[in-house]
């Protein structure tokens, strides 16, 4: 298993990745390839803010994926160039799961985004997977609230 940073030419496997995750596969094509088209103009236009690493077979099968957004801050004094970090959308095939996959991708992620400058990197995670956010060092912050929509 190989894990890099994606690039343009990614997007059918990203694509296919995060459609699984969501468990659409019952769609046809055509919707298939109009979210591989919408997914592929939305990464264009977020491309400074927005990367994704991916999980490959020594095939070059994208079997993997994580996200990270790099969001600026308000400056503070002594500190003009404040930057965050949330991991998004990780996911691995059920297939390759337990063999450390996910943890690599966020690995990947989270070095990114400390090398970019990011302070803090967060992270919103399904129930089963906080035990691995738990391992890789990510905690609870009484300080960090979220208000949800009613949308």
């Amino acid at each position: 298993m190989h894990i890099e940073r994606a690039g343009p030419d990614d997007v059918r496997g990203l694509a296919r990745v995060k459609w699984i995750d969501r468990a659409a596969v019952d769609a046809g094509d055509g919707e298939f390839d109009s979210f591989v088209t919408s997914l592929a103009s939305w990464w264009d236009h977020h491309r400074a803010t927005h990367s994704a690493f991916v999980a490959r077979t020594i095939d070059g099968e994208i079997v993997g994926a994580a996200w990270v957004a790099l969001l600026p801050r308000v400056p503070s004094p002594g500190a003009s160039n404040r930057l965050s970090a949330d991991i998004q959308s990780v996911f691995v095939l059920p297939e390759h799961r337990g063999g450390g996959v996910g943890t690599a991708l966020v690995d990947a992620a989270t070095a990114h985004a400390h090398g970019a400058g990011a302070s803090r990197i967060t992270v919103h995670s399904s129930e089963r997977a906080v035990p691995v956010y738990r391992r890789l060092g990510f905690a609870g912050s009484p300080k960090l609230l979220q208000h949800m929509s009613d949308a």
